[in-house]
């Protein structure tokens, strides 16, 4: 399933140079996967109420162009893989077309004791590839 969140880059995203700093890009991200879950039905604060929590487990990222102030970004975010255990992600921020970042995110649930658990069964049907849906 593909699903695209867009943003718009503030002055607080940047640097001194007027370009996003890096570590938002992780931010930006994070906020496209919660608004990903929230459109499949999933509550995270009943999830998390009833000790479940998502964590992400990996992340490899390529800064390939920078975002600047004002601009329109959007990111994209596929599923990869969704197993019991795991949701492999990639997630693109773009700004008209162009990809600026790139990511290949691992997601993983755990219990209120941190321990590993599987996937909400509404996560892994969800996510399931062949659906598409935006957020803006």
């Amino acid at each position: 399933m593909t699903h695209r969140f867009d943003l718009r880059v503030y002055y607080e995203d940047t640097d001194l140079a007027g370009i996003v700093y890096y570590a938002n890009y992780l931010r930006f991200i994070e906020r496209a996967r919660t608004e990903w879950v929230r459109e499949m039905g999933i509550d995270q604060a009943a999830l998390r109420a009833a000790g479940f929590v998502f964590a992400v487990r990996r992340i490899e990222a390529d800064y390939l162009s920078p975002a600047r102030f004002d601009d329109l970004l959007r990111v994209v975010t596929s599923a990869r893989a969704i197993t019991p255990a795991r949701a492999v992600l990639d997630q693109d921020v773009q700004r008209d077309g162009e990809r600026l970042f790139a990511a290949e995110v691992t997601v993983v649930c755990l219990n209120a004791a941190g321990r590993p658990v599987r996937l909400p069964a509404a996560f892994r049907r969800s996510a399931a590839p062949g659906s598409e849906f935006s957020t803006s």
